[in-house]
């Protein structure tokens, strides 16, 4: 008779693309270790009402009230007692669902990719609903304070950049990994070759607007169909129809002999247009952020959501990956002012470059069986009894 995998639980949610990628990334790689790894979709498992409000409303609110956003971001960095009681209310939402299926499951390993999820498990684990080992994953650069709980046995994050500022914010360093966040093999492939590097124009330029998309990519758009640097352009646009609609309409307005337009809308090949590319226009979401650095693509930045993309863009403009543009109108002289000077580009992406040497995706994995090992030794792999919700959060 066949041994039963063990069982590996990994809560994502929607609240932006990277969560879920670094999930599926993770599961992948568990998986090939013979593990039954699990995504969750935390929210849209426990409460599909709560992971509406906070998917559209998250959209809604960083595109239509970034000001407001902001506010609430940073507000809630440093959590006061009435902040915690309104975390607590969204914990309570959710735990209805997720508390009995770690019951059923009997995870030897609890992995989090979502900041209200980490704070959620501590929350439960100290209380006494189980004692099985967390692993948190911070998908920004900069961590917010819904991520840190006393209880996570171990973070894994983006760079030592993200693990010094977690230090100073009071995190044991010996339970932070600076392994990086995780990724799609595909970005890790040696894929770059000069046989499909276009001859016929003078720089390559890849825009994104990211999984939930962004109101700002038509102005930059535009700004780049106005340099004045011989061009190929490779716009994708992802499931945003009326995006991909409105490009091609502005492709035709700002026709030129001086660019080679492409406008993709979803899209599978990201690593080979990155490998394409000389620099990438996009939000600096977590993830996207991490493909670049591993493709060695130097990042301008006119646009990204405030809060954890405001911190990312510091993250790289301090390491000197990216630009910072204040104003989209000033893409246009920027892109032209790096295709004259290329070696700005090649500086940038030799940081990139130095900077993915640092990550690992198989330390990740060892990080993992390490973490359940230990549990077991530790006469773990059993869930405690079952306890009541409401003792939960006395």
């Amino acid at each position: 008779m066949t041994k039963p995998k063990d069982v590996i639980l990994i809560f994502s949610a929607s609240t932006g693309g990277g969560h879920n990628a670094a999930a599926k990334s993770l599961q992948k790689g568990l998986m090939e270790r013979n593990y039954d790894a699990k995504v969750i979709d935390a929210f849209a498992e426990s409460s599909p009402a709560l992971n509406r409000l906070l998917t559209h409303g998250y959209k809604n609110l960083v595109e239509n009230l970034p000001k407001l956003y902001h506010t609430f971001y940073f507000k809630f960095d440093k959590m006061t007692k009435n902040q915690q009681m309104f975390f607590n209310i969204i914990t309570r939402i959710m735990n209805p669902e997720i508390l009995p299926m770690i019951y059923e499951e009997k995870p030897v390993l609890l992995v989090s990719t979502h900041p209200f999820v980490t704070n959620k498990l501590g929350t439960l684990k100290k209380n006494g609903a189980f004692d099985i080992p967390i692993l948190s994953f911070v998908t920004d650069y900069k961590i917010h304070g819904f991520y840190i709980n006393p209880i996570i046995d171990a973070y894994v994050v983006g760079s030592q950049y993200t693990k010094d500022d977690m230090i100073r914010r009071g995190v044991p360093e010996n339970i932070i990994y600076p392994f990086g966040i995780p990724v799609r093999e595909s970005f890790i492939e040696e894929t770059k070759s000069p046989e499909i590097i276009d001859k016929t124009v003078r720089g390559t330029i890849l825009m994104m607007a990211g999984s939930l998309g962004c109101n700002q990519m038509e102005k930059a758009f535009v700004a780049v169909m106005k340099a004045e640097q011989k061009l190929k352009i490779i716009v994708v646009c992802g499931n945003n129809k009326s995006m991909e609609r409105d490009l091609t309409f502005l492709k035709k307005v700002y026709k030129t002999n001086s660019k080679n337009v492409e406008i993709h809308g979803f899209v599978n090949n990201i690593p080979t247009l990155m490998d394409e590319s000389d620099v990438i226009i996009s939000k600096p979401g977590g993830l996207t952020t991490t493909e670049a650095m591993i493709k060695g693509i130097p990042m301008l930045i006119p646009y990204y959501y405030p809060g954890q993309e405001e911190e990312n863009v510091d993250f790289l403009v301090e390491s000197g990956m990216g630009i910072k543009i204040d104003r989209i109108k000033d893409l246009t002289s920027m892109v032209d002012f790096l295709i004259e000077n290329k070696y700005i580009i090649q500086e940038m992406s030799e940081n990139m470059t130095e900077e993915a040497q640092k990550l690992s995706s198989i330390s990740t994995l060892d990080l993992c069986e390490n973490l359940i090992s230990n549990y077991k030794k530790s006469g773990g792999n059993k869930i405690k009894q079952e306890v009541p919700l409401y003792k939960v959060f006395d």
